[in-house]
């Protein structure tokens, strides 16, 4: 390779040497920018869990979503709180809580439901309210549903090729419904950074209307009924930007990700 002559070098080493300055001080604010930008702007990514017996079971936002619409719906057509176990036992080994648009063959949805086998057109079982309640509405038709286990009783909706599927998600589906149900006071909640802009209160107040069967929170309620709704409202605080939300002495805020000790003991759900 041919040698540069020396008027190229003393040329390039001033142009060199700005270019070494430049990225020196590149790197330095890259520094700065990396130690102050989480103190003062911090971003939490969302996650939501709910606690048992059996354990601490971890959701995302659109998990949390779509498994309180899950029990909200069974709860809203009258089925025990065994009905919402298997419900989202079968959902959780279809699609994990996750509203796919597709799957085998021409499976939809929440819980992997074919159009070619009756169970509505692909935009019907896209919405997770149609499709709880098309499950449920089967499940009530087993004989002695309300007696079998979760796995039995799924797989005798489902009729999946891997009938044995559904235990391996039992016991995280039968704590996720204590929690959704308010069999397990207080034991669901998210944390994510605090929701801007005005709450979506006329979207929630549709949504509520048909996943719970009540436009509003505002009536009185017992207990299992207030931590039904409560617990519904936070599984969808993120996407109808819900800021808190009390019921019976307790709040919960999306900053703080838990449900703390707030007299006084109101038998209503504040949101």
């Amino acid at each position: 390779m041919a040698r540069a002559s020396t008027t190229e070098r003393q040329r390039s080493t001033p142009r060199a040497a700005r270019l070494a300055a430049v990225a020196a001080v590149v790197a330095l604010l890259a520094v700065v920018v990396a130690r102050v930008w989480p103190s003062t702007h911090p971003t939490v990514v969302p996650v939501c869990q709910a606690r048992g017996a059996a354990g601490t079971f971890a959701l995302t936002a659109d998990q949390a979503a779509n498994a309180t619409t899950i029990a909200a719906v069974g709860k809203r057509l009258g089925l025990p709180d065994h009905a919402v176990s298997v419900a989202l036992a079968a959902a959780l080994q279809e699609s994990g809580l996750h509203n796919l648009p597709g799957g085998d063959r021409d499976s939809v949805g929440l819980f992997q439901q074919r159009p070619s086998q009756g169970w509505g057109t692909p935009q019907q079982i896209s919405d997770p309210t149609y499709a709880a309640t098309a499950f449920y509405d089967h499940l009530a038709q087993v004989p002695g549903w309300a007696s079998r286990s979760v796995t039995d009783a799924a797989q005798a909706v489902q009729h999946s090729a891997a009938p044995n599927a559904y235990a391996s998600w039992e016991s995280e589906a039968r704590t996720l419904a204590a929690a959704f149900t308010g069999e397990v006071a207080g034991a669901f909640s998210c944390r994510f950074s605090p929701p801007s802009g005005q709450p979506l209160r006329t979207e929630m107040a549709a949504a509520m209307s048909r996943q719970l069967g009540t436009p509003t929170v505002a009536a009185t309620v017992d207990a299992p009924r207030g931590w039904l709704v409560a617990s519904w409202v936070v599984g969808h605080a993120l996407q109808y930007r819900v800021g808190a939300v009390s019921f019976a002495g307790h709040r919960w805020t999306p900053a703080a990700g838990a449900w703390v000790a707030r007299p006084p003991d109101v038998p209503r759900v504040e949101v």
